[in-house]
């Protein structure tokens, strides 16, 4: 009798502790999935809406849906933006996410990002108008060797983005963070300001207008200022950034700044 109380005891137990983990594994199996439905469905939600908005940036101005170069651009754009996408929802989505988080909590960035949105509105408006107007004319051979740097510096984006995984559309420093001094961060400390140079000013080639990139050429000095400011925090709460700035002395591009 002892015996078999001892057994039923023993078994009575492993269906408890069973029962546990199965409720436990379907919490975390539940909570991934609402995790990541979540992610699916703010990024398809901000991917279209990027379309609508750029689509409405160039077509109304343009005043017309035959505008070759505003289609061109948005191919360029919204293509590899969804590759990207694809590739970082399922290998890494915590990096999507955070990619996908815009809100400045510093006044220096917060001032920063309202000017770069007006640059790019500005610019893709003038660039409509000036395709309805035709103030301007944009060789051909320019606008197809742009596109080629616009897909080069979106490349070198995502290569960047797979060598740095605390990689943020913010400025701050995050749990953990370890400084990155490998791959292009060798080079340069900030190779993805680097690269969003060459791309945002590639842009206005793209879409066949020199009016339009008068627009697009304060960016590099919106991000001078938003470099000076994100190294200022990094130095304060990043171990080992100071000797990283050490160690590489480029910012954006090697033996100039």
């Amino acid at each position: 009798h002892a015996v078999m109380c001892g057994c039923f005891s023993a078994f009575h137990d492993i269906i408890i502790q069973y029962g546990v983990n199965l409720n436990e594994y379907i919490y975390d199996k539940g909570r991934v999935f609402m995790e990541k439905s979540k992610l699916l469905l703010n990024t398809l939600v901000k991917f279209f809406a990027g379309i609508i908005l750029v689509g409405a940036l160039l077509f109304l101005p343009a005043g017309t849906i035959n505008y070759f170069n505003g289609w061109l651009f948005i191919a360029l754009l919204f293509v590899p933006m969804m590759i990207l996408g694809i590739v970082l929802f399922f290998k890494a989505p915590d990096l999507l996410a955070k990619r996908l988080s815009s809100k400045e909590k510093e006044k220096t960035q917060q001032g920063v990002v309202k000017f770069s949105a007006l640059i790019f509105l500005l610019g893709f408006v003038i660039a409509a108008l000036d395709f309805r107007f035709g103030w301007s004319k944009v060789p051909l051979w320019v606008v197809s060797v742009a596109s080629v740097i616009l897909l080069i510096s979106y490349g070198l984006y995502a290569e960047v983005m797979r060598e740095n995984a605390y990689l943020s559309r913010t400025v701050e420093v995050q749990e953990n963070q370890k400084v990155v001094d490998t791959g292009m961060y060798k080079i340069v400390r900030h190779p993805m300001y680097a690269v969003t140079i060459w791309l945002f000013l590639s842009i206005p080639l793209v879409l066949g207008s020199w009016w339009a990139l008068l627009c697009f050429v304060p960016y590099p000095i919106l991000i001078a200022v938003r470099i000076k400011n994100e190294e200022k925090i990094l130095e304060e709460g990043l171990p080992g950034y100071t000797e990283y700035k050490q160690k590489v002395r480029w910012k954006i591009l090697p033996f100039v700044w």
